[in-house]
């Protein structure tokens, strides 16, 4: 579980990362969100918590004027469903695409054949891509992207809890990397 800190109180979630990851990284602050900017850290949260921490990311967009989408393989819609449970999310989610399918990549989120033949589904520039289409598919302003191996087993010589997060923005584009246990990958760890 991705836990998302604002350095002046509350908190937001973006999910699906393990403490290793902060471990590895240390704290992520983007250089692109506006004043006031998030933290990321890693670190284990309740379901309850994590209602919470969508909640106030929501409120940060809406408050920022900012519209949301999301490209989903790994987490198969887990979390764009998170988001929706937030009333009044309309006002920033744009929608949600689960390109679960790497050919779905391709045709729908724009994501480059040859990097796919080339990579596989499961890497740095494929979820950079992914979040920069889901941004022009649905015309939001934040694009964010899940891709990674939930297992059992490895895949393309990735093993089981590869996760690659991108996040994107008419600014730039960022990536996090995490790595975690089958369960901790798509399930509140």
């Amino acid at each position: 579980m991705a836990r998302v800190d604002h350095p002046r109180g509350g908190t937001c979630a973006f999910s699906m990362v393990r403490r290793r990851i902060r471990r590895r990284r240390g704290a992520y602050r983007p250089r692109w969100w506006p004043r006031g900017a998030l933290m990321m850290t890693a670190q284990p949260s309740g379901a309850a918590d994590l209602a919470a921490l969508t909640e106030t990311c929501v409120r940060h967009l809406r408050e920022r004027g900012l519209s949301l989408a999301c490209a989903e393989s790994l987490t198969g819609g887990l979390l764009t469903a998170q988001f929706v449970t937030i009333p009044g999310v309309s006002a920033v989610l744009r929608g949600g695409v689960v390109s679960y399918a790497t050919d779905l990549k391709a045709s729908i989120l724009g994501v480059s054949s040859e990097r796919l033949a080339s990579h596989g589904p499961v890497d740095r520039e494929v979820a950079l891509q992914m979040a920069r289409g889901v941004c022009d598919v649905a015309g939001a302003d934040i694009g964010m992207a899940t891709t990674g191996v939930a297992g059992p087993g490895p895949h393309d010589g990735h093993p089981a809890g590869t996760v690659w997060i991108a996040v994107s923005t008419r600014s730039g584009a960022h990536h996090l990397r995490g790595s975690g246990g089958v369960g901790a990958v798509v399930a509140d760890g």
